[in-house]
């Protein structure tokens, strides 16, 4: 299957994203044409880098340019300001500087670190995005978000800052444990539920296909969410309007995935995000129960969990809620189901309703 590539065009920081199977052999080829640096450090975390990291380092070293790999203890407990300073050191002390750059190999937590990092060493070198995971690889990886996480809540430091590409590779899929993908596949189907009811039903009539990570499917599949997703990032970059769609099930998923205490990857509190909104827009008047029925079926066919797991706190969650960074003068906003392929952003729900609505999820 041919590579495919498409452009986030942002002006003078416009970039590509190439899709296609073995892209990290090309890697080295690509960035010497590109001349984005004149040595690079690769930052991974242990699991991925054991992986994949030899293979980037040999697709660097024969186009001869200079590279080091670096890696941090896997896991969301290592975005943190902490993980950042220690990469940081290890840059100086390895003699970075601003003619040189940093690649994200990884997944979504490997992407907020590194393009953090980049935003703020030197006070400011390119990155490169070569994300492993489906959920890095259809979402985080685009658009320039970098962050870190503290007690608290999530990704409450950060920057925006865009990567100079992106290299999607979909031969790493086959290494990605199960659960992974499918926390990948609660943000495909966000794009679906909230921008294109089309592709909403295609997932619903390709579930076997995407399951088997069948390429004549998941390339198509990868590449339609990273067009949807560069069309709203070029419209809104720092998200002061349009981008909040891109929010959809986060402000609720974010809560839960905190009061998790990370336990419960950043998919499955997305999935359970988006039952919550579904369930809020039908009390609201804004949607209809079919939407919402719609939308819990889809993500349960996709074995996606549907209700928040037994043992949650809920004032803990509300807090969590609260401290989220769309939270505004205490206003919490949701991105809320009209129907399928289209949303609202509101701050005009009830608090009655929001407690209902998380009194309900639980199992």
């Amino acid at each position: 299957m041919v590579e495919q590539t498409i452009q986030v065009g942002l002006g003078e920081r416009s970039y590509p994203i190439t899709i296609g199977k073995g892209i990290i052999r090309q890697v080295g080829s690509s960035l010497q044409t590109a001349k984005v640096a004149k040595r690079y450090g690769i930052i991974s975390d242990d699991r991925v880098g054991e992986l994949y990291g030899p293979q980037l380092l040999e697709s660097l070293h024969l186009t001869g340019i200079a590279c080091d790999l670096f890696v941090f203890p896997h896991g969301e407990a290592s975005k943190h300001l902490l993980t950042i300073g220690q990469l940081a050191s290890t840059l100086a002390e390895k003699g970075f500087d601003r003619g040189d750059a940093l690649i994200a190999l990884g997944g979504g937590v490997t992407g907020d670190i590194t393009g953090f990092l980049a935003s703020i060493y030197m006070r400011g070198i390119p990155f490169v995005q070569i994300p492993t995971s489906l959920l890095a690889q259809v979402d985080s990886s685009v658009g320039g978000k970098t962050g870190v996480d503290i007690p608290q809540g999530k990704n409450l430091i950060g920057t925006f800052y865009q990567p100079r590409a992106v290299f999607i590779d979909t031969d790493v899929l086959q290494t990605l444990p199960k659960e992974e993908f499918l926390g990948g596949m609660a943000e495909v189907i966000k794009y679906g539920a909230s921008i294109d009811a089309d592709f909403f039903t295609w997932l619903g009539q390709n579930r076997e296909a995407i399951l088997a990570l069948d390429p004549t499917v998941i390339v198509p599949m990868i590449r339609r969410c990273c067009e949807m997703k560069a069309s709203v990032v070029e419209q809104d970059e720092r998200e002061s309007g349009l981008r909040r769609i891109l929010n959809f099930g986060h402000t609720i998923g974010h809560a839960v995935e905190a009061a998790s205490g990370y336990q419960l990857i950043h998919g499955f509190a997305v999935a359970i995000g988006m039952c919550a909104v579904a369930e809020l827009a039908v009390r609201g008047g804004y949607a209809d129960h079919a939407v919402a029925d719609s939308i819990v079926q889809i993500l349960r066919t996709y074995n996606l969990p549907t209700e928040i797991p037994p043992g949650f706190d809920r004032e803990t969650l509300r807090k969590y809620l609260l401290s989220d960074k769309k939270t505004i003068g205490g206003r919490v906003f949701f991105v809320l189901p009209e129907i399928i392929g289209k949303v609202r952003i509101t701050d005009q729900v009830e608090e009655a309703d929001i407690d209902a609505v998380l009194s309900n999820l639980y199992s």
